[in-house]
């Protein structure tokens, strides 16, 4: 089993910032992409961004390509999200994920994904 707890949501103006973190413990040598996704009131939980362990491989949704930064620190096992020039449609439960995929690519759909952490609120306010 692999266990992820997400920190770092919260309330933010339109265009602030704000950098969730998602520290992973237990089987993690069986996973090789950690990557977060999103899901709004209403809504279908969406794919937002992923990094594979080694940092070889980052994928990002459209929609925050240019805003939007993945990182990781292997040392720490724990996977950054920074979300800059944020807009109200941001607003949502941010998921931290993480799936045996090889590439961050193939990380996109829901049922690539092994475990789940419990979620974090944005809110992003006009």
């Amino acid at each position: 089993q692999v266990q992820l707890v997400e920190s770092g949501g919260g309330l933010v103006q339109a265009g602030g910032s704000l950098r969730l973190s998602c520290v992973a413990s237990g089987r993690t040598f069986s996973v090789r992409a950690v990557g977060w996704f999103r899901q709004a009131p209403g809504k279908e939980r969406e794919f937002v961004a992923a990094i594979t362990w080694s940092g070889s491989s980052t994928y990002y949704a459209d929609s925050v390509k240019g805003r939007f930064t993945i990182s990781r620190d292997n040392a720490k096992n724990t996977v950054y999200l920074q979300m800059n020039s944020l807009k109200p449609e941001d607003t949502a439960v941010y998921y931290c994920a993480a799936s045996p995929v090889a590439t961050a690519q193939d990380m996109t759909s829901l049922h690539r994904v092994n475990y789940w952490g419990q979620g974090t609120q944005v809110t992003v306010s006009s």
